[in-house]
């Protein structure tokens, strides 16, 4: 069984990071993979940086400009990642956008990520029909977890189809906006996390956009299985560094 599935069976709430890769520095990958698994995180998503992020926010975006500036490619990221698997057991996600993937070439890509032991993807400009008529099978030749996401906007059949055709979770981004961090949910939000904890999918649900503290963290994962921090860490790297990443975990986890 994929290593998300196994996570996703736990009887807890899920904390996942997000981070660029090679940000800070080109070399810290590794061992922010293997600090936030010690400090307790769940499920990680690698950002694989690319020139012209479309959801990202400004933090996540100047992140990756620096890693792409300090040598950041697909082929560093994998050399990298050539034996995580010797120390670290949490999932590991890569999440990019799809002309890096698609300049590698999507099937050499995959068959990568499985000899890494990479469990999943996410792809946000990856349209839901186009990898289900094309990608869908080297995807699951090689044991990959594609995750989707929706928006408050996304119609409630369009979130049925796409739990039709996914074998992990739901990546819900709790508002349209980009990725960034904020204090707490508005009523809109929560009546949407209702919404969707009402439709019963088949696909546990992990909250990602907005999510920076303890409070919002809680709110979130009240009606999802998870959540997802991703400009919050960012910023705690960008102005801590790589060496008290302890104290951004515990904070999330316990306020």
């Amino acid at each position: 069984m994929n290593r998300i599935n196994q996570k996703l069976q736990e009887d807890k709430k899920l904390l996942s990071i997000y981070f660029t890769a090679g940000y800070p520095n080109i070399d810290d990958t590794v061992s922010i993979i293997q600090d936030l698994e010690k400090h307790g995180v769940d499920l990680i998503e690698i950002g694989l940086p690319f020139s012209d992020p479309l959801a990202d926010g400004p933090t996540i975006q100047d992140s990756s400009t620096q890693a792409l500036k300090n040598g950041m490619t697909t082929k560093v990221l994998f050399d990298q990642l050539k034996d995580i698997r010797k120390t670290v057991k949490i999932p590991l996600i890569i999440m990019g956008y799809f002309n890096p993937m698609f300049q590698y070439g999507v099937e050499a890509f995959c068959k990568k990520c499985q000899e890494l032991g990479i469990d999943g993807l996410i792809i946000p400009d990856l349209p839901v029909d186009v990898y289900h008529e094309q990608y869908q099978e080297i995807f699951e030749k090689y044991g990959l977890i594609n995750v989707f996401l929706i928006t408050p906007q996304t119609s409630d059949e369009r979130i049925r189809y796409i739990d039709s055709i996914s074998n992990g979770f739901i990546y819900m981004v709790s508002s349209a906006s980009t990725t960034g961090a904020q204090s707490g949910f508005g009523d809109e939000q929560t009546a949407y996390f209702e919404r969707i904890a009402k439709m019963d999918l088949k696909n546990p649900q992990i909250i990602g956009f907005g999510i920076s503290n303890n409070n919002t963290f809680t709110q979130a994962t009240k009606y999802a299985k998870g959540a997802i921090i991703g400009s919050a860490f960012v910023k705690h790297v960008t102005h801590k560094g790589i060496n008290s990443l302890d104290a951004f975990v515990n904070k999330i986890k316990h306020g």
